[in-house]
């Protein structure tokens, strides 16, 4: 890969982390980067595949994030498609949150 590519793909991978902060786990109203549920971005000729997790493997709130999701990157014009796959390994935990999520976590009432 050229540098002129690799500067190219590390500047839709912002701009896709930051279209991601648009997308709130529908419980906490915090976004998925701040809480720490994106593992990976991989891009493939306009396409991108999210490799992301959530508190529990029960959680049954995947298909209004996978539609915030596309709401965020394929309405918004980043990618051509979206797909997210899901993971639990590593498990998710709070260690993750960064600064950001636990500020917006302690503003309605998490103890952190």
């Amino acid at each position: 890969m050229s540098r002129t590519d690799t500067l190219a793909t590390e500047a839709i991978t912002e701009q896709i982390t930051e279209a991601l902060t648009e997308v709130l786990d529908p419980d906490l109203g915090v976004n998925v980067v701040d809480l720490g549920f994106l593992y990976g971005i991989t891009l493939d000729d306009g396409a991108v595949t999210l490799t992301m997790t959530l508190t529990s493997p029960a959680c049954p709130l995947t298909k209004p994030m996978e539609d915030q999701i596309q709401i965020a990157l394929v309405d918004g014009g980043l990618v051509t498609s979206a797909t997210v796959d899901w993971v639990f390994q590593p498990p998710w935990s709070p260690a993750r949150i960064t600064p950001d999520g636990r500020d917006q976590l302690r503003a309605i009432g998490f103890n952190l």
